[in-house]
């Protein structure tokens, strides 16, 4: 079995300080908790960005600060930004990260999400598409954003007419729009081409859960708080480090290694960029 890599998505663009003060809006606080999450073990630090006030921004100004920031403190990590940015962001809007030297992987979400209430995550056909023909033309790999099994589906789809290169590499995210349980797990993990990697994130409750099965079946494991800001119920997460440290030790019980940055471009394939 590959060592586990771990991601930690250490803020997100929904999450806020008066769910966790710990959360990150500034430069600084970024720096802090991508240092935090890559101390403890993280190798990919999956990048939302954010105004000094909190408000979500796909800026490239802002995250060319941040990445430099993060760069200082953890000089190997790999830096993915995300390309979904935030409900209700253009397509162009969304994509400026990609065009910042030196970006390895972004997302690709493969699909349209109701994510709570009255908002929905808009990714067209053409969204998608156009999102894979520029990765490719960047040589950036995606991670492809997996909130139901139709979006496994397309990803394989858009792999065949070209727009998404192969291997595949692919981030569940269970408990928004698909539930996490073990069966919804195995089921995605087995629909996905052979060859393909896979990362799983479970949101809120289910995220240690969800990090405990991807160790034991041999995928990777996402934390942070995009995902979760507890470490029990009423217990507030001092850092994205804290997270990522208690699934070091679910590894360490269950005899799964811990990927470095350098191991984690190996199983990706990342090492020729």
């Amino acid at each position: 079995m590959e060592k586990l890599i771990i991601t930690a998505a250490i803020c997100g663009a929904e999450v806020t300080k008066a769910q966790n003060p710990a959360v990150p809006y500034t430069v600084a606080e970024i720096q802090r908790e991508a240092k935090s999450a890559y101390d403890a073990g993280a190798s990919i630090i999956h990048l939302h960005v954010r105004r000094d006030d909190g408000t979500p921004t796909q800026d490239k100004a802002r995250f060319e600060q941040c990445i430099q920031a993060i760069r200082e403190v953890c000089p190997d990590a790999i830096i993915q930004p995300s390309t979904g940015g935030a409900v209700g962001m253009s397509d162009l809007e969304r994509l400026q990260p990609t065009e910042i030297p030196g970006i390895e992987m972004a997302t690709l979400d493969c699909g349209t999400l109701n994510f709570g209430g009255d908002e929905i995550f808009i990714n067209t056909e053409n969204t998608i598409k156009n999102f894979g023909k520029i990765l490719i033309e960047r040589g950036i790999k995606p991670e492809i954003e997996v909130f139901d099994k139709g979006m496994v589906d397309y990803a394989i789809r858009f792999a065949k007419q070209g727009y998404i290169k192969q291997p595949m590499h692919f981030d569940f995210v269970l408990g928004v729009q698909m539930t996490a349980t073990a069966r919804d797990l195995a089921f995605l993990v087995d629909s996905i081409p052979a060859g393909s990697t896979w990362t799983v994130a479970g949101v809120g409750r289910s995220e240690f859960p969800m990090a405990a099965l991807g160790i034991v079946m041999g995928g990777h494991v996402r934390v942070g708080f995009e995902d979760n800001v507890f470490m029990a119920k009423g217990v507030p997460a001092q850092s994205n480090g804290e997270l990522v440290s208690r699934v070091v030790r679910i590894a360490q019980e269950l005899g799964r290694e811990i990927a470095t940055p350098r191991e984690a471009r190996r199983i990706l394939g990342l090492e020729e960029k």
